[in-house]
Formats: structure tokens, sequence, C-alpha cells
């Protein structure tokens, strides 16, 4: 599963980031989270993220 961070739903609170597996996403210049080319797309993100904010491709 390819996932993308709706920047305008993301808040930056990070949660994604603790709970990322593959420890692929970081926070972005604006300080909202970014997905790298670790992603393994396991969809963890996608399920316990609190806003929505991040969504299948």
């Amino acid at each position: 599963m390819k996932v993308r961070v709706n920047e305008e739903k993301c808040r930056g609170c990070k949660y994604c980031i603790r709970v990322c597996p593959a420890k692929a996403i970081a926070m972005g210049p604006a300080g909202k989270a970014q997905i790298g080319a670790k992603c393994v797309g396991c969809g963890a993100c996608v399920d316990l993220c609190m806003v929505g904010a991040i969504e299948e491709e």
C-alpha cells in the first residue's frame, strides 16, 4: 500500500513517527509529517492517525 500525508489535515503531533515500525516518517520543514522511502506499506500510520491526515494513495 502506498500512503501520503494530507498536509492540510496534519497537525504535526508526531504520533505517526512513534507508531511507524519502519521508522519511515519524519517531520518536514513546515512541521508536517513526511513519509520516506523506507515505508513498507504496512498501514499502521493510516489506521492510527488521529486526524486522518495519512491516506492511501
